[in-house]
């Protein structure tokens, strides 16, 4: 009996066209099982397939957070291929390992998972959709594209009806932590699309931070859209509470030490307080990118027919930012337009509390 499966599923496998697919089994240990049971053992397997020795990975965008995220994964023992516009910038990634390649196309012929983390909705399109060069015309059948940009939900979904149809898997997987959640493999990862990939892919998200399954294609981009909703009111708040604080003549270390500990202790407070503080205006987060993202998250609400005013404030306020060249610095950067609002700044020694 066991002989005549074997020899069954032997001309069955010689009927399948080989450089789409890859079949390898024991015939001495065939069973058979249900469907429901297959479906288990195949997503049980397809998670335990992962790994430094099966996987080729692939990484397009090295900046601020993606060349930490990259290195994780040479740590660990992937191999990587990489491109970025400017080879100079993919060097450190280089000299741990990685090979760089010409383009999008050529990274996805020699991996088996793409990453993807670029700055706007236009060069996700152009690194993953285009005809020519992009990655999806150079991923081989069955492999994956994972876009870890914050771009539009509508893209996010377009990208995986297109893999789809070329026998492909895509994921939308922004992060939120920034620089040090990238730096401490610390970041959260919101994943849209099909979970049995997510789940698959697990191994990968677990050496940069902490996965979360949040729905269908486009979720993913939608929990982070929701995430920097939060994040814009959260730095509004922020900042005028160090500009008060400043101008009661308070402390201002010891203000942000004390309320830490309170009901107004945040994430934001911690990752930015004392790096306001500092002046430490160096990007984990680019204002410009910022920008875009709250544009984005602004274009959705209009779709929703939601007001969401905060979040048109901020947008307001990060856009007077990058009006006055601001744009590289971090988001931190926001204490720069409500000090001109005001008048004073946060480096000065002079308060106005007991003066007439």
């Amino acid at each position: 009996m066991i002989h005549n499966i074997s020899s069954s599923l032997h001309k069955f496998v010689r009927l399948l066209p080989h450089h789409h697919y890859h079949c390898h089994y024991a015939p001495q240990t065939i069973l058979i099982v249900s469907a429901a049971t297959t479906t288990h053992i195949r997503r049980r397997t397809m998670a335990t397939d992962v790994g430094p020795s099966s996987t080729r990975l692939g990484w397009i965008g090295t900046g601020v957070m993606g060349r930490s995220m990259c290195a994780h994964l040479i740590n660990a023992g992937y191999t990587l291929t990489v491109f970025t516009r400017t080879p100079s910038k993919a060097q450190e990634l280089i000299s741990m390992g990685a090979h760089w390649v010409g383009t999008p196309k050529a990274v996805a012929s020699q991996s088996d998972v793409v990453f993807s983390i670029v700055g706007y909705p236009s060069d996700v399109r152009q690194v993953i959709l285009d005809s020519n060069s992009g990655v999806l015309s150079g991923l081989r059948q069955g492999g994956v594209i994972i876009d870890m940009t914050t771009s539009e939900p509508s893209l996010a979904v377009e990208i995986h009806s297109v893999a789809s149809a070329a026998g492909c898997s895509a994921i939308d997987a922004p992060v939120s932590g920034g620089d040090l959640g990238a730096r401490n493999a610390a970041l959260s990862i919101f994943a849209g699309g099909d979970e049995s990939i997510v789940q698959r892919l697990n191994p990968l998200f677990n050496l940069l931070g902490k996965v979360y399954y949040m729905g269908a294609p486009g979720k993913g981009q939608f929990t982070k859209l929701g995430n920097q909703v939060v994040i814009a009111s959260s730095m509004v708040g922020l900042c005028e509470g160090l500009i008060y604080a400043h101008k009661a003549g308070l402390d201002l270390n010891h203000f942000v030490n004390a309320i830490s500990t309170g009901a107004a202790g945040s994430k934001s407070l911690d990752l930015y307080g004392s790096r306001i503080l500092n002046r430490d205006l160096e990007p984990g987060f680019y204002v410009n990118h910022f920008v875009k993202d709250l544009g984005i998250c602004l274009r959705e609400c209009q779709n929703m027919g939601l007001a969401l005013p905060g979040l048109a404030l901020a947008q307001q306020l990060y856009l007077s930012l990058k009006a006055h060249g601001e744009g590289d610095l971090g988001t931190q950067a926001l204490i720069l337009a409500l000090e001109r609002i005001n008048n004073l700044s946060l480096q000065s020694e002079a308060s106005a509390i007991g003066k007439p």
